[in-house]
């Protein structure tokens, strides 16, 4: 009989453990979206987990480095976006990088960022003041014959060396189908140089790639681009949705070695005009607040949409992500097995987003 007290309040203890563990789990599920309320990042219980790396850009360096201080001991890799070619096809720095690389590498130094990585990009400026975004042949001419990818790598190599960096990110789009079987003898090459200094090389990829049987080389980490499902080349909707980033990170497992899936923040204005504008989320809540609309959530996505009327009465439509976003498609690549995490970029991201980025 004395033992039916003791047992009444063990259960009784075993009820108010169990309640107050339920609503700390609760509470802590719960992040702060940009406009303030509390809205729940899951579709279910499973938290986001991710190894985040970020891309800043040149251009922007001084906008995104406030972003960067935020994500302080938070971020595990750095990418700087900052090499593009002349018109001789020879690495070109804009004054904006000369000016900011010693900004950028204490910033990241002061972060505890471990490695920090030079993005080539394959975009070229012509003297005349014009760039070329994505230049196709610009890629066959740096890797059309064996000699061809030996110079190449040669003056990555010095572009690493001379700038200090800890390896190189190939950003190389819009390459030729023809090309293909060349851009992994090239990969092999570079590959082997930086090994032999001890540096990384990340190489990014584009959805349509086929990486099924492209052969790609183990030893450099490979990244997958997981947007542009809309944008500049498209009507309005958002940057990716669930189902394009589980059917990536689904393919994904070919690849050899270590993998990355990458999600841009931000998004674009789609005006009923045909104009389409790219947006940073900062400025995608600044629209929303000048012309007094409340975002709404995609479901099948996770990002905010939102349509105004401007000052001559046209129409726009707005997609962009913001942390809550970000958080579901993570769990999405989760689902999948991947877990390394890039994020488009550094510079216009929210208060609220960063300090979701930094829970991750």
């Amino acid at each position: 009989m004395k033992k039916k007290p003791i047992l009444a309040l063990t259960l009784l203890a075993a009820c108010v453990l169990t309640a107050s563990a339920f609503y700390y789990f609760q509470k802590n599920r719960q992040v702060q979206n940009t406009a303030g309320s509390v809205e729940s990042p899951s579709f279910n219980a499973a938290p986001a987990s991710a190894h985040l790396s970020a891309w800043m850009a040149d251009w922007n360096w001084s906008n995104d480095l406030p972003d960067l201080t935020r994500l302080s001991g938070r971020l595990d890799e750095l990418e700087v976006f900052a090499a593009y070619f002349d018109s001789r096809d020879q690495l070109y720095f804009t004054p904006q990088f000369e000016k900011g690389l010693s900004h950028i590498r204490k910033a990241a130094k002061d972060g505890g960022i471990p490695t920090t990585l030079l993005t080539v990009v394959n975009d070229r400026f012509n003297t005349d003041g014009t760039a070329v975004q994505k230049d196709t042949q610009l890629v066959s001419r740096l890797i059309h014959t064996k000699q061809d990818r030996l110079n190449h790598v040669s003056q990555l190599m010095r572009a690493v060396k001379d700038y200090g960096f800890d390896g190189i990110e190939i950003d190389y789009e819009k390459i030729s189908k023809a090309d293909y079987g060349r851009m992994v003898l090239f990969i092999k090459e570079l590959q082997k140089q930086l090994n032999a200094e001890d540096l990384k090389l990340r190489v990014v990829l584009e959805p349509g790639m086929p990486i099924e049987t492209m052969k790609l080389p183990p030893g450099p980490s490979y990244v997958m681009m997981a947007y542009n499902l809309y944008g500049l080349h498209s009507g309005p909707g958002p940057k990716a949705d669930l189902a394009f980033i589980q059917k990536l990170g689904k393919r994904m497992d070919v690849l050899p070695g270590e993998s990355t899936i990458a999600f841009s923040m931000g998004g674009f204005d789609w005006a009923a005009s045909g104009k389409v504008t790219s947006m940073t989320e900062v400025q995608a809540l600044e629209t929303a607040r000048l012309r007094g609309v409340s975002p709404t959530r995609d479901s099948k996505s996770g990002s905010m949409t939102y349509t105004y009327l401007d000052d001559k009465g046209q129409s726009h439509t707005v997609w962009y992500a913001d942390g809550i976003t970000l958080l579901r498609w993570i769990q999405a690549a989760n689902r999948t097995g991947i877990y390394n995490v890039a994020i488009w970029r550094l510079g216009g991201l929210s208060s609220a987003t960063l300090t979701t980025l930094s829970k991750v």
